[in-house]
């Protein structure tokens, strides 16, 4: 899987080979095309709920840095009155009918990303494979819900999209899966209503810009807080398991440290044997990977926090994002 893995990403924003694989990318592009129509034009039912729905997703296969725009966007919404809530689809919880998180659930069984939503916002969060009957679970309590992901989810209908693109890799080849890393042909963000980019130098007309800016290291055994500058000039041991890897590693070393980098498929569960080793060097790891393995973390495990910082027309992505939901409170 590794290798296979390595190839496809040398393929999808290298210069590497794999043309032999374009016919399938544009057969896949005209699917996903066909599809997305087939829900706007009535030939597949979508759900409407009765809250306003706004989707935060990204065209390409693997991450772009959407739950820290979730983290954000709910408690900015929040901060001006909405009671907002957050679906997900609890990627590789064990759960398979949709639920509340809750204090007793774990990320094993409702996903790292729902745990984490929960955990840092307390806001109501429901996961499910289907989102419809996520959002169902959250409509009683909230006027506002936020799907973390699920852009091409058509059968859940929206009332506003947000597309995420990380700026160092862009759209990778332009091209749609499997020959490149779209899930929808690149024309796709054209309809979104806004674009933010992640980091990098992707230029996409009217788009937002967000950074993420480290906070603290924060020891994963009883909660004790560091200035990002806390391990400069020092060796660490740095785990993760996210969409890209390369970023956590990367601030890491803006941050002055030395990492023993141990990347790991987006999601996959933190081993014993991986907290076990370089038993002499601190443990370092994102807060998304924290959830999942606190109870067995060893007294040197750190998690970075960091917090999205935008630029650009936050005002009005905002203004925007609250005339949707007074037009649906209205029964537009």
């Amino acid at each position: 899987m590794p290798r296979l893995y390595d190839w496809l990403q040398a393929t999808w924003y290298g210069e590497r080979g794999g043309g032999w694989l374009r016919p399938c990318g544009v057969v896949f592009g005209l699917v996903s095309r066909w599809r997305r129509r087939a829900y706007q034009r009535g030939w597949l039912p979508a759900w409407r709920s009765s809250r306003t729905v706004v989707v935060v997703g990204n065209l390409t296969v693997g991450g772009t840095g959407k739950t820290p725009a979730v983290l954000w966007l709910a408690a900015e919404l929040q901060a001006r009155g909405w009671r907002v809530g957050i679906v997900t689809r609890g990627y590789r919880g064990t759960l398979r009918t949709a639920h509340r998180v809750t204090a007793r659930h774990t990320a094993a069984e409702s996903g790292d990303e729902a745990v984490l939503l929960w955990r840092r916002l307390q806001v109501p969060v429901a996961v499910g494979r289907d989102r419809c009957a996520a959002v169902r679970l959250l409509e009683a309590d909230c006027d506002l819900i936020i799907s973390d992901d699920g852009l091409q989810h058509f059968a859940l209908w929206r009332d506003f999209e947000i597309a995420l693109v990380d700026g160092s890799r862009g759209l990778g080849n332009g091209r749609c899966l499997p020959a490149g890393p779209l899930r929808e042909p690149a024309g796709r963000l054209h309809e979104v209503d806004a674009v933010i980019v992640h980091g990098g130098d992707f230029a996409w007309p009217a788009a937002l810009h967000m950074t993420l800016v480290p906070q603290a290291f924060v020891a994963l055994a009883d909660g004790q807080r560091r200035p990002p500058a806390a391990f400069a000039g020092r060796r660490a041991l740095a785990v993760a398991a996210i969409g890209h890897p390369a970023r956590f590693f990367r601030m890491l070393r803006q941050l002055g440290l030395e990492p023993r980098e141990v990347p790991l498929p987006d999601h996959a569960s933190i081993t014993a044997a991986t907290l076990r080793r370089e038993p002499g060097l601190p443990l370092l790891m994102t807060e998304k990977d924290a959830v999942k393995c606190a109870a067995a973390a060893r007294a040197d495990a750190w998690y970075l926090e960091v917090a999205a910082e935008f630029s650009g027309e936050v005002a009005g992505l905002l203004a925007r994002i609250e005339d949707a939901a007074r037009r649906r409170a209205a029964g537009g």
